[in-house]
Parts: structure tokens; sequence; C-alpha cells
């Protein structure tokens, strides 16, 4: 495949993916949530070659079957949860190559939890809740979220 170019990727990213931040309970951490920074781009299976080529432009993520267990989901998505991968990579580009829909908005908060939890925010109730109120105001205002997690 050829190499993609940036704009054609940030318009990709524009219609096909998303930043989340995955929220699970977790006894383990100490504020009792684990927060993941999620940046993905999904596509069919027939277009799979494009996700490997943004694995190939950003040198980092991975991909994996949407929704294994349902087979007749035949998408694939392409995902970056590695904080530095996020922070060096993912979020530098987005920073250059702007989105042109309301997922800038979703981006720019994206990139605050991610720079919150660099700076050790998220292990501190006070910054979980910040954090909360960010993810909760991303994609569409958490309307498909499962809003199982208070704010603490």
């Amino acid at each position: 495949m050829e190499t993609l170019h940036p704009q054609y990727i940030a318009g990709f990213v524009d219609g096909e993916g998303s930043f989340h931040i995955a929220i699970y309970k977790d006894g383990q951490m100490k504020t009792g949530l684990k927060i993941i920074p999620e940046f993905h781009v999904s596509q069919r299976v027939s277009s799979k070659d494009v996700l490997e080529g943004l694995i190939g432009f950003f040198g980092c993520g991975y991909l994996k079957e949407n929704h294994s267990a349902n087979k007749k989901d035949k998408t694939f998505v392409y995902v970056v949860r590695n904080r530095q991968d996020l922070l060096k990579t993912i979020i530098p580009f987005f920073n250059k190559y702007s989105l042109k829909t309301e997922k800038q908005k979703d981006f720019i908060l994206f990139a605050k939890v991610v720079e919150m939890m660099q700076a050790g925010e998220h292990r501190n109730p006070a910054g979980i809740k910040k954090i909360l109120q960010l993810a909760y105001q991303m994609n569409q205002g958490g309307r498909y979220r499962r809003k199982k997690h208070l704010l603490i």
C-alpha cells in the first residue's frame, strides 16, 4: 500500500475515528477506577489495508477485530492505547492536522485527559473527578456511555 498522506488521515479519522476515555472499576487502583485513553479508527475487513497503513504511518498501535464474539461484525479497529504513543505521536499529529467536525472538540478534551494523566492527576480523587467530567463531555456528551461511574 502507498504511504498515506497526513491530510487524508485527518479526514479519514474525522469520519471513521474516535477519541475515547475508557473507565473501568478496578479495586487494584488507588482511586478504584482505571482510566484508559484510546484512539480508534474502524473499517470493514475489505478496507483493512487502510488501517494497516495507519500502523505504518504512525509507527504505533495495533489492529483487532472490532467485536470478535459477533461473527456478523466484519469490522476491524486500529487502536492506540499506549500513553507515550498518544503523547508523542497521535496528539502532536492532530495538533498539526486538526479535524474539521465536532470531533475536534473530542480531541481537545482527549488530549487534556492524556496530559492530566501524564502529570499523575489520575492518581488522586480530585484529578479523577476532573478527568471524569471531561470524559463525560466527549462523544456527544457521553450519549452512548453507560454511566455507571459516579463523579466522585
